[in-house]
């Protein structure tokens, strides 16, 4: 099983990308951390992954983590995550460094944050002001204290039509300049 990290910053087409990119792969599981975080918890959740997802799978088990409601403000049922050849984490700190030693391979969304948060309140709407006004700070003090995007593998940014996949900084520097021509993800990934 291969754990593959998809990080950015909130609003920059994670989710998106993570299950355009779970299609080309036949299926592959994708884990939301959005699913593992909670407004109690927005990056103290490592522990709970660690042991309700990753433990369970580097050992062949189905993991069972309980789903954050975010309009209910509580933990849901338990969910089964059954072991595949490629599981997909996307997510704001799929690429912590707690995590890294797990990840056979992280992309970074590469969209500048301002941007990505931008897009993040646009699709949230109003009902999602205050949340957003607090989530912004979180998120600058998270990456300031534990950046992903220095260890990315591959850069992906959306473009009008598909993906541009770049080799990231943890990524080979062999200039390798990759664009897919649909809006599914290229043949590199």
């Amino acid at each position: 099983m291969r754990l593959i990290g998809v990080d950015g910053h909130a609003g920059s087409g994670k989710s998106t990308f993570a299950g355009r990119l779970a299609d080309a792969l036949g299926g592959a599981p994708v884990l939301h951390l959005d699913d593992i975080a909670s407004h109690d918890e927005l990056f103290d959740w490592t522990g709970r992954l660690l042991d309700q997802v990753i433990a369970p799978l580097r050992r062949g088990e189905t993991a069972h983590y309980a789903p954050y409601d975010w309009r209910a403000r509580r933990f849901g049922a338990p969910r089964p995550l059954a072991p595949a050849p490629v599981v997909l984490v996307e997510g704001v700190g799929a690429g912590r460094e707690a995590l890294r030693p797990h990840l056979a391979g992280l992309l970074w969304m590469d969209l500048p944050p301002e941007r990505a948060w931008e897009r993040g309140r646009a699709r949230d709407g109003a009902e999602q002001r205050a949340f957003w006004d607090g989530w912004v700070p979180a998120e600058r003090r998270h990456f300031a204290a534990d950046p992903s995007r220095p260890f990315a593998h591959l850069l992906v940014r959306q473009r009008e039509q598909g993906y541009e996949v770049l080799p990231g900084p943890a990524g080979t520097a062999s200039g390798a300049h990759f664009l897919t021509q649909s809006d599914g993800p290229s043949a590199m990934c």
